[in-house]
């Protein structure tokens, strides 16, 4: 049995946890930064790197502590190395890179996206390679078929805007604060979904891939038009974003046939309707539909030491001049999708 530090920070949450390969979480503190960020209705990455870098040093202080260890008895230390706000990464992969000098443990750099990938095998020993998954999150919005440890083939993309992001967006314009997730989908239990005639970009479009920002702005004139009640807006949009999903997804089974569990992960996982939509859509394609809890959807330290024991467990660690990367796609073979700053 291995035993694995885990460092996040490659956005606005700062955390730590000690993780062993049998699946027993040990210790997990995390740190937010809401009241830092939340007279400015998102995160600010200068005040972000800022804050990881006095806190980061404690909590994992605290984290093993908890556990009762010491850096000793760690086998491996895994730090997010990207993709994120690369202010943040640095912080994390710097102070892991030291701890791992410092103790002569290995280096894993851990691609944030995979922690989230295979954060539900963390909790389901029974969830097998390959699987097929929906990764939602703030920056990223995918289909991809996980294969194995560092093995991603990518399904579908957004060509602009995230879903996590068009959910902050709104949420700012609709004047709920931050974070937007959350506060959406509160605030949509009051409105009618069918309310406000929003648009679901690239629906039945032959193109396997996603957009929101056209959602976004109609958000935006929705609001301006003064027309609609802003819990109506709320509700309206959140079930667009639900549509859109639905038909990217069924799309991607469709061409590419479905697995034995479809999987959801990231922060917008937590949101429940979008949950029961993609419950649904498992069972009507004969699939075990499998997601991890809500706290481990969001950024956690506990998925980034999880990926870290699972890559660890395949001979797979980095030397201490991997270099922080603030885009680092799963599957750096799949196509461009158009698209002007598109998130491979």
């Amino acid at each position: 049995m291995s035993l694995i530090l885990g460092i996040e920070s490659s956005c606005d949450e700062t955390a730590a946890a000690l993780v062993t390969s049998d699946r027993e979480i040990l210790a997990h503190k995390l740190a937010g930064q809401e009241a830092e960020h939340a007279p400015y209705g998102g995160v600010v990455p200068e005040i972000a790197a800022r804050a990881h870098a006095e806190i980061l040093t404690p909590l994992i202080a605290a984290a093993l502590a908890e556990a009762g260890k010491t850096l000793d008895d760690v086998d491996a230390i895994a730090a997010t190395a990207g993709p994120g706000l690369i202010g943040g990464v640095m912080v994390g992969l710097v102070t892991g890179k030291a701890l791992a000098m410092a103790a002569g443990k290995p280096l894993i750099a851990v691609n944030h996206l995979e922690g989230h990938a295979l954060s539900p095998r963390l909790v389901n020993p029974d969830l097998a390679f390959p699987y097929l998954l929906m990764l939602v999150s703030g920056g990223h919005c995918q289909i991809l078929r996980v294969e194995g440890v560092g093995q991603y083939r990518r399904l579908a993309t957004t060509i602009d805007d995230a879903a996590g992001e068009a959910f902050d967006k709104t949420a700012k314009i609709l004047g709920l604060g931050y974070p937007g997730g959350p506060r959406v989908e509160a605030f949509a239990r009051q409105g009618d979904p069918k309310a406000v005639p929003l648009p679901r970009p690239l629906v039945r479009s032959p193109e396997p891939h996603f957009s929101f920002a056209g959602l976004k702005s109609a958000v935006v004139r929705a609001h301006q038009s003064g027309a609609h009640k802003p819990e109506d807006i709320a509700a309206s949009f959140q079930q667009a974003v639900v549509d859109c999903l639905r038909d990217r997804l069924e799309k991607a089974i469709q061409d590419h046939g479905s697995c034995a569990h479809l999987v959801v992960a990231g922060g917008v996982a937590a949101n429940g309707p979008i949950r029961a939509m993609l419950e649904q859509v498992a069972d009507e394609n004969g699939m075990a539909f499998t997601a991890p809890p809500q706290w481990l959807c969001t950024d956690n330290a506990a998925m980034i030491a999880w990926a870290g024991a699972e890559r660890f467990a395949a001979g797979l660690t980095d030397s201490l001049d991997f270099v922080a990367r603030p885009r680092w796609p799963l599957d750096p073979t799949a196509e461009k999708a158009r698209g002007a700053g598109v998130k491979a």
